[in-house]
């Protein structure tokens, strides 16, 4: 079966075929179905593209499981074309629950991981901190917005500087060398952010750019968090620019993806800080033997 690195050029139908998996999923939409996450981290993946009758882009999981991702829903393929298709692959991921209902019962194993889960929050986290729990999220922007001069300029391409200034902060701050992190990711998303449908703001503070994020539509009210990025020296800029994106942005805001935490403590911890209303699952299905 061929099997293609992946290109800009290839967009246009791998976007299609996702926009087709995404559509009436709602809150629920699996936050790497969209060609730009691919694209972004096509090396921390692997990921390659097996185009054909039944197209699929194989990859690695963080932990190292050779998966493939149907760009088809697999309840519409003959299970022995997803049996040829999985020769030399671990399973099928990622799946939703909603797809995996629609498999044939008794042939298939389905496990998933709360490494894998996207955490999911409505916008009225962000925009108000409700609550006891969240009280140290609005008692930081209250010391950030009486400290600094705070303002923020939507991105484009005018802020693509700025933005590049501030990761490469956030590299210092972090001790992070060249390469290291999610560094060669974030700067593709600057610079092809219109193609991709990155969108946000770019947060300055005196007039020095402190902080940036960029989300992405994933359904109409939806909205993946790609990138954010900022100055520790800014305590608050996080729930600050979480507060303000869903406050601000030219269209609605109803639900926040923050993505996966991949094991990692840290993003677990932070992730879990601000109080998610759901965990969704991504699964992987293995046929049986």
């Amino acid at each position: 079966m061929t099997s293609l690195p992946l290109a800009l050029d290839m967009q246009g139908p791998i976007e299609a075929a996702l926009a087709r998996l995404r559509e009436g999923s709602a809150e629920q939409c699996l936050s790497e179905r969209t060609f730009s996450n691919l694209y972004l981290f096509r090396q921390a993946h692997d990921y390659r593209y097996l185009p054909g009758e039944w197209p699929c882009i194989s990859g690695r999981t963080y932990d190292g499981v050779r998966h493939l991702m149907p760009l088809f829903s697999p309840a519409d393929a003959p299970v022995d074309v997803l049996r040829a298709l999985l020769e030399g692959h671990d399973c099928l991921y990622p799946l939703a629950r909603r797809e995996t209902e629609r498999l044939p019962p008794g042939l298939f194993n389905q496990t998933d991981s709360p490494d894998d889960a996207d955490y999911l929050y409505t916008a009225r986290q962000f925009t108000d901190y409700p609550g006891r729990a969240l009280a140290h999220k609005r008692s930081q922007i209250r010391q950030l917005v009486q400290t600094h001069r705070l303002i923020a300029k939507p991105f484009d391409d005018s802020q693509s500087a700025a933005a590049r200034e501030v990761l490469q902060g956030w590299m210092k701050h972090k001790g992070k060398s060249a390469g290291e992190a999610d560094e060669q990711a974030c700067i593709e998303a600057i610079a092809h952010a219109a193609r991709f449908g990155l969108e946000g703001f770019v947060h300055f503070a005196e007039g020095l750019p402190v902080g940036f994020v960029l989300a992405q539509a994933l359904q109409p009210g939806v909205y993946a968090m790609r990138f954010a990025k900022g100055l520790d020296t800014h305590i608050g800029i996080y729930p600050y620019m979480f507060q303000h994106f869903c406050r601000h942005f030219a269209r609605a805001v109803d639900w926040l993806n923050f993505e996966q935490d991949m094991g990692l403590a840290g993003f677990r911890r932070s992730k879990r800080s601000y109080g998610p209303a759901a965990l969704i699952p991504k699964l992987r299905v293995r046929l049986r033997v």
